[in-house]
């Protein structure tokens, strides 16, 4: 049997409404794994059901997290949050925590899992960490805006073989405070931690680059995917 992945709902504020980027499904179908998107909801029971029909969670990218998650407000007034979303997927990372279920986290879902481990965010890069690395790419996605360097004794280093990986950037957010019991797995060249990991989890990893875009053209990235639905099927 295939793993089942739970990949978290992309949610359009204006249209009121979920949607998912098809990136994430197809390089997770072609990792071995049958994805599904869960409807948005924060309540508990439900939630518990979502987790168990799963064998592994997907966070995926999209709004801000609120900054009251990690004790403080908006500075900037420029924050797009979805309280829903915090509310659920911190829910759902305590129940994988607790039993040891993997769990891949993309962009935004790097900043939650280090905010679930009581790390803090950079709220607004060009505020609090001005560089020119670009990390606001244009579109096309599925090419790199800038390096990261892929830290020695890591997962990501023993899955790529490699101490350098280009990637696309979109984000206005990053990791301040790095949570208890996480360590980098990938600096970016203006020294921002671009990937992480639990010693402690079986597989409990994100990055801030989005390989959703670039599997398709990218074979590091398709590892990515590939390394998470070989800790779901694990489990079996």
């Amino acid at each position: 049997m295939r793993p089942v992945v739970a990949v978290m709902p992309l949610v359009d504020d204006e249209r009121e409404s979920l949607w998912m980027l098809p990136g994430y499904m197809n390089a997770l179908r072609e990792a071995g794994a049958v994805p599904f998107m869960p409807a948005l909801t924060t309540d508990r029971q439900e939630i518990g059901q979502i987790f168990g029909m799963c064998d592994g969670l997907v966070m995926t990218g999209g709004h801000d997290v609120n900054p009251a998650c990690y004790g403080e407000s908006d500075r900037y007034g420029n924050l797009h949050c979805c309280d829903a979303r915090d509310e659920m997927e911190l829910a759902l990372l305590e129940r994988a925590v607790a039993s040891d279920k993997p769990v891949l986290g993309i962009c935004r879902g790097l900043q939650i899992m280090n905010i679930f481990c009581g790390g803090t965010l950079y709220q607004d890069l060009p505020s609090e960490h001005p560089s020119d690395d670009g990390h606001r790419q244009h579109p096309p996605y599925g090419r790199p805006a800038h390096h990261v360097h892929i830290l020695s004794r890591t997962p990501l280093r023993e899955d790529l073989h490699d101490t350098d990986l280009a990637v696309n950037s979109r984000h206005h957010q990053a990791i301040c405070k790095l949570g208890e019991g996480l360590d980098p797995m990938a600096i970016s060249e203006d020294g921002l931690v671009e990937a992480i990991y639990r010693p402690r989890s079986a597989f409990y990893r994100a990055v801030q680059w989005h390989p959703e875009h670039l599997y398709k053209v990218d074979e590091p990235n398709r590892c990515i995917f590939r390394s998470f639905v070989n800790a779901c099927t694990l489990r079996d």
